[in-house]
């Protein structure tokens, strides 16, 4: 697929060319779904360069494939769900960890096997798919790499959650975040969290931010067919505020840098890298989706462009 390259060995690897990244190897791994309970593993696979990114579900017959794309989210409860809408039981739930890992490190095609109906949430962060991505490898193409431009501010809201993608500015070439979340919990509260999407800043900053609960919740959630195969080993425990986990916190706002690490994985959905600049306040799933769809409504609001320069800085 081309010459090697890492995310972690400084920025000269991350030339910054505009050229489509792949894997050099297949690496698979093994867990349990977050809300099914179930053993599952994950395979990543090398793909041709342009195929983008999809997934397919090896247990079904035929080993049917979904598109990692917005218009194929079926459900946003609780995780981000792909599905057929020809084919309903061609679904794949909890994606929003391995795309989040994928996008942060620049990866544009791979396919994604699973062998049940939901991603294994290992340690409930992206760390492990990121560490997985870096053994596998990172391979440049020849092959021209477009990103999407935002033209025009686009803003949806959701009750009390908004979600709005902005134009880069004078920053063109950048992909900035920034996001604010507020909960009743003592041991949350509010939390902002700002940075610019790139390999090392995902690496250091979002990648090892743990999916998060609470326990007065854990019960209802059970027992609604969510969070079956949650622990204190996938996720953090909140008690109002008392984190549950005996190793603590991974960072003192681990909760706000998980929901951006959310927020990385749902908009990988828009099936290429975006140049511009996402804002938000108590996001979900349900309204990541939601402001890709109002993106895409109106041609006016983006355009397709030569990708060149943001991912050439390596923090």
């Amino acid at each position: 697929m081309g010459r090697s390259a890492s995310p972690w060995d400084g920025g000269a690897a991350w030339s910054g060319r505009g050229v489509r990244r792949g894997l050099r190897s297949a690496i698979a791994c093994h867990g349990v779904g977050l809300h099914s309970g179930a053993a599952v593993s994950l395979q990543l696979v090398p793909v041709a360069p342009g195929a983008g990114i999809a997934v397919r579900r090896v247990d079904l017959p035929g080993a049917p494939v979904v598109p990692a794309l917005w218009n194929y989210v079926a459900d946003t409860r609780m995780c981000t769900v792909l599905a057929d809408p020809a084919r309903p039981e061609v679904r794949v739930g909890t994606v929003e960890h391995v795309m989040a890992a994928l996008a942060g490190l620049g990866i544009d095609d791979a396919m994604i096997e699973v062998d049940g109906p939901e991603c294994p949430i290992l340690d409930g962060s992206a760390a492990e798919f990121a560490f997985l991505i870096g053994c596998a490898g990172i391979a440049e193409s020849a092959v021209a790499r477009e990103a999407i431009e935002i033209l025009r501010p686009v803003r949806v809201v959701d009750g009390a959650a908004y979600a709005a993608l902005e134009p880069a500015g004078p920053r063109a070439g950048a992909f900035a975040m920034a996001l604010e979340i507020e909960f009743a919990a003592a041991a949350i509260g509010r939390q902002r969290y700002a940075c610019d999407l790139t390999p090392g800043g995902f690496i250091a900053e979002l990648s090892r931010a743990r999916t998060f609960t609470f326990a007065d919740e854990v019960e209802a959630l059970q027992a609604a067919g969510l969070a079956r195969g949650g622990s204190l080993a996938n996720a953090v425990v909140v008690d109002d505020a008392r984190v549950m986990n005996p190793e603590g916190l991974r960072f003192g706002d681990e909760f706000v840098r998980h929901k951006l690490l959310d927020v990385v994985g749902d908009l990988a959905l828009a099936g290429a890298p975006m140049l511009g600049r996402f804002e938000g306040s108590r996001t979900g799933h349900r309204i990541n989706n939601m402001v890709l769809r109002a993106l895409f409504a109106d041609a006016a609001n983006y355009r397709m462009v030569g990708a060149v320069s943001e991912l050439a800085a390596v923090a």
